[in-house]
């Protein structure tokens, strides 16, 4: 494996939805902003990757974590205007 950029930024995409999944296992209460926009970030990370080094399937999963994340991130925004 080379290291270049799209592996780097794959790679620390990767360490974002794991921290986020950390902290939704660890946290008391979770900041859904917080939660989602790592996951959102990772998930673009990740598909930028995909984009040098195409993997279908991840392509596809990477695709759909950051449309549930996107989802969530307007939802978490929405309740805090209300």
């Amino acid at each position: 494996m080379t290291f270049d950029l799209a592996n780097i930024l794959g790679l620390f995409g990767s360490a974002l939805m794991v921290i986020a999944f950390a902290y939704s296992n660890t946290a008391k209460a979770i900041d859904f902003k917080l939660f989602n926009l790592l996951n959102l970030v990772g998930a673009l990370l990740l598909l930028y990757s995909l984009t040098v080094h195409f993997n279908m399937a991840s392509m596809a999963l990477e695709i759909v974590w950051a449309a549930i994340a996107l989802f969530g991130l307007v939802q978490a925004f929405r309740k805090k205007a209300k």
